[in-house]
């Protein structure tokens, strides 16, 4: 048994763990009952229950609701349309929320889905990295659905980067560019160039034509 103050008691009867129980004002919980022989413990337990309700309550405030939002096209939607519709993809994204794609199909349209996939996998090659899909497209009855999810690596990078920029922080060169900044002391020259520059030549000594 564990008493009021988390120390351990050892074995004990029932009878005894209630009396001291009662003593202290406190109850009696049995909190391993698949322990030879049961554990108990005394304690508040309506404290005990409150507490661990708030905890919980808590617990479930942190807990981040993934939404899941729906943005609905067209098999022969125009180009500006287009562009809207994907604006408010991005805008859900950036927030944390998954994102159902659905093309809608009707009356003849319905012979020429390949239309439709067509425009998902130009969303996600726009998209890029910014995505994951979750659900690879699908017919479902006269619609075409898709789920994509924010790739958290990317946002994470994102982020990094805006903090960097925002902080003003300029990133040290890689080494290959640092040598290639640096002008070299010995030139490469052209062939015609170094057979004839030779700059540890003595001068050659006057002609006797020059002397007297």
């Amino acid at each position: 048994m564990v008493g009021a103050d988390g120390a351990q008691i050892g074995v004990v009867t029932t009878q005894d763990a209630l009396r001291q129980a009662q003593e202290l004002d406190l109850d009696l919980v049995e909190v391993a009952p698949q322990a030879n022989p049961p554990v108990c413990r005394i304690m508040d337990y309506g404290k005990f229950k409150y507490e661990r309700d708030i905890r919980q309550k808590e617990a479930r405030k942190k807990q981040s609701r993934i939404e899941l939002k729906e943005i609905k096209f067209r098999p022969k939607i125009d180009p500006h349309d287009y562009a809207t519709k994907k604006g408010h993809v991005v805008r859900f994204l950036r927030v944390g929320a998954k994102v159902k794609i659905t093309i809608m199909f009707r009356g003849r349209e319905m012979a020429h889905t390949d239309l439709g996939r067509k425009i998902l996998d130009r969303l996600v090659e726009d998209l890029g990295e910014m995505i994951v899909v979750e659900m690879m497209p699908k017919q479902e009855g006269r619609n075409m659905i898709m789920v994509i999810a924010p790739n958290k690596r990317y946002q994470e990078q994102q982020a990094k980067e805006a903090a960097r920029l925002a902080s003003g922080v300029v990133p040290e060169p890689a080494p290959e560019a640092a040598l290639a900044a640096v002008p070299d002391p010995w030139p490469i020259l052209d062939e015609g160039t170094a057979n004839d520059r030779e700059p540890d030549a003595e001068p050659a000594p006057a002609s006797d034509a020059n002397e007297g």
